[in-house]
């Protein structure tokens, strides 16, 4: 980052104070040994409290919904200094993808409801999104929901649903009305998950965590105040929420944050040609990070201005989630031969791990043991937001025409 105001130094230390004074043992382990994107759901939780009582939970809110008035160097200024400090981060899920679809299409109504239980953690959202026949083709998704009085009664599933099993609402897209095109007769829901009918099924993911989940709906009644914008025009409002999931964080300073400590943990092993290697690798993932960095700094400096993120938002989706894994290989890489234990008794993943006894004992260091944990978690990110591939097609279309 380049060299910072006084006012911004100002505010970096008061961020490292603040981190310093509420950054309990308990809260830096859950953050520095994750092993996904997620913190475990207790550790998220009560680091979000923290936050909230400080005004922090959601910074990128405009002010009069309980956000801050930062610059963008203070957003990346703050992202860094939570890695550093080892602070998990909060769920995106509510504060950072459905917050911003209500204060953008709400009632006043829904957002006096809604805002304030989200910042508090009252309420914990996740996304009903993807469906088993309806996953990078969103469009494509057949969950219905049929108008009784003033209910919509829901029948459907949804699939890969990160925090379902902690979840107690969840925002959903469903079929309202059987159009020509498949984008029209969608309506963004708002549901209660402890509405009779609701069920949830756990899927373990490929590190042996409980984080996705499937969804049963079985004759849900939802009431109709529920809907977010107009009905049948649902894909409007996921549209703009998708911008906020691909483009509404950055990736660069978890980024810069993590090469800066897999350097430290290369620069320890004997020099040679593997050694060598691993260094020139990491720098060129420096000079990629550098480049991401730019880019974000001015999709989030529009988005602060109220201006949409476009298409950019797909570009950073892409750049951002290949480096990440292009970090884990590297990590991975580096830690060798003892990467191949599984030993996730060691870390704190971000949901349960069937059958698991934790472990302080590990082969190797701690990194060496999180490293293959991390890269298996990272293999999600190319597909999750719309893969990387539908990122391209967009590109294609709407920059070049093709």
């Amino acid at each position: 980052m380049a060299q910072l105001s006084p006012a911004d130094e100002a505010f970096r230390d008061e961020v490292r104070a603040f981190f310093a004074v509420e950054l309990t043992p308990e809260l830096r382990r859950a953050g520095q040994l994750m092993t996904s994107v997620y913190a475990d759901h207790e550790s998220q939780m009560a680091w979000q409290a923290k936050l909230h009582a400080k005004g922090w939970a959601a910074p990128a809110w405009p002010t009069e919904y309980g956000g801050c008035d930062w610059s963008v160097v203070q957003h990346h200024i703050f992202a860094s200094e939570r890695v550093r400090a080892g602070a998990p981060p909060v769920s995106p899920m509510g504060i950072k993808m459905c917050g911003p679809a209500i204060i953008g299409f709400g009632t006043d109504e829904q957002k006096a409801f809604f805002l304030p239980r989200m910042l508090s953690g009252e309420h914990f959202w996740c996304q009903g999104y993807s469906e088993p026949g309806a996953g990078s083709d969103l469009a494509a998704l057949q969950m219905k929901a049929v108008r009784d009085g003033d209910d919509l009664i829901c029948t459907g599933t949804k699939i890969w649903t990160t925090h379902a099993n902690v979840a107690n609402w969840i925002f959903c897209l469903v079929r309202t009305t059987r159009a020509e095109r498949k984008q029209q007769g969608i309506t963004f829901l708002l549901i209660d998950m402890t509405s009779p009918g609701v069920e949830v099924r756990p899927i373990i993911m490929a590190s042996g965590e409980h984080i996705q989940n499937e969804i049963f709906f079985d004759n849900v009644r939802v009431p109709v105040a529920n809907i977010l914008g107009e009905i049948d025009q649902g894909w409007t409002v996921a549209k703009y929420l998708l911008e906020f999931e691909r483009g509404g964080s950055a990736y660069a300073p978890e980024i810069e944050v993590g090469l800066d400590e897999l350097a430290q943990q290369v620069a320890a092993q004997p020099a040679g040609p593997a050694r060598a290697l691993l260094d020139a690798r990491i720098a060129e993932a420096r000079i990629r990070c550098d480049i991401l960095a730019r880019l974000e700094s001015d999709i989030l400096s529009r988005l602060s201005a109220g201006s949409p993120a476009g298409t950019d938002a797909s570009m950073m989706k892409i750049l951002g989630t290949e480096l990440q894994q292009c970090v884990t290989e590297l990590a991975l890489e580096a830690a060798g031969p003892l990467a191949r234990a599984f030993q996730p008794g060691v870390a704190m993943p971000g949901g349960p791990i069937p059958g698991l006894i934790a472990d302080d004992y590990c082969s190797g260091e701690v990194w060496q043991a999180i490293a293959p944990l991390h890269y298996l978690n990272e293999r999600a990110s190319t597909i999750y937001a719309g893969t990387n591939e539908i990122q391209r097609n967009i590109l294609a279309k709407a920059e070049l025409g093709i």
